[in-house]
């Protein structure tokens, strides 16, 4: 009997243990930032018995949805962009990860609603807390020089919203990504034979760099491991700052390639750019971020207390790039 009781106790101790899982509510759940927090909490020992994951998609009959759906993780179709469709996906939510999505036809105006959206809907849902996707303020920062940023400005009146409502918060706030180098970022090769990333900015201007896939979850788990300690905190995630110069050596050294930084006129540089309507955003975030600094003034301390923080190792660009090699054939 005493063999029998005790298996008892301990099925019901499982039992309890299950049910007092909290839910965490995650947006943006197949993208680079959303996927990298899901497979964070789901591999962690100890996130991964405190919390059970609802992925949000704006289409749950994608590979990424189904791929989520193969480790066993709960997906619903949600868009911040239709409103109705949020209350539902965040039924019985203790905690919501958010984040917005660009509409280049209209950055600063979508992002907001996006995000209010989101926000609202977590409040009226009874959410318990609240972390959000953020960005600097430029505008704010650069005291009115830089008023074109318009994805990092809304994110910011987006986070400013979030901490006036009835509702525990902590923000994440990711610097470059690596990612960036395999796509938009790639250095183009120059008749001389040398491969070249060209800016506008000075070669000294530093950028704070993430392995977003790799390290996201790794910033955000720390949070969802100590919610009193980073209420109202914001992580400033990155592994540290780099700059151009730097940036251009490392990437030297892990091609074989010789890759180089080019300053060009501000001119040169924006006749290089596709004509998309981007371009006044991109040249002024470039120039933001080498007068002000990518998180402002305190950059590298900010980025330094977050790697403290953070809930593991996170990856250096070297590291990144031995396990992401970039061909520059």
């Amino acid at each position: 009997m005493a063999n029998a009781c005790s298996t008892s106790i301990s099925t019901l101790a499982l039992m309890l243990s299950a049910n007092m899982s909290k839910l965490f509510v995650v947006f943006g759940a197949t993208g680079q930032q959303g996927g990298s927090i899901v497979d964070h909490v789901i591999n962690d020992s100890e996130l991964s018995k405190q919390y059970t994951i609802r992925a949000v998609s704006r289409n749950a009959t994608s590979d990424g949805a189904k791929q989520l759906s193969a480790k066993g993780v709960e997906v619903v179709t949600a868009d911040p962009n239709d409103p109705p469709t949020l209350r539902p996906a965040l039924e019985g939510a203790h905690i919501v990860f958010g984040m917005t999505f660009p509409d280049f036809r209209d950055v600063r105006n979508s992002e907001v609603r996006q995000g209010r959206a989101i926000i609202d809907a977590a409040v009226a849902g009874k959410a318990q807390y609240f972390i959000f996707s953020t960005l600097p303020w430029v505008s704010k920062i650069s005291g009115g020089k830089y008023t074109k940023v318009a994805g990092f400005d809304a994110k910011a009146e987006v986070e400013e919203y979030i901490r006036q409502q009835p509702i525990r918060s902590a923000f994440f706030a990711p610097g470059s990504f690596m990612q960036n180098y395999h796509s938009v970022m790639k250095p183009r090769k120059t008749p001389d034979g040398t491969y070249s990333i060209s800016r506008h900015v000075s070669p000294k201007t530093q950028l704070p760099m993430i392995d977003t896939v790799g390290d996201a979850g790794k910033f955000v788990g720390a949070i969802l491991a100590d919610l009193d300690k980073y209420e109202g905190k914001t992580f400033c995630a990155a592994t540290k700052v780099y700059s151009m110069e730097e940036q251009a050596q490392i990437l030297s050294k892990h091609t074989g390639k010789p890759v180089v930084y080019k300053q060009l006129p501000e001119d040169v540089f924006r006749s290089f750019l596709p004509n998309t309507g981007y371009t006044d955003i991109l040249i002024q975030m470039m120039s933001y971020q080498q007068d002000f600094g990518y998180y402002g003034a305190d950059t590298e301390e900010l980025v330094a207390w977050a790697v403290k923080n953070a809930r593991g190792e996170v990856t250096t660009f070297e590291e990144y790039l031995e396990k992401n090699p970039l061909d520059l054939e």
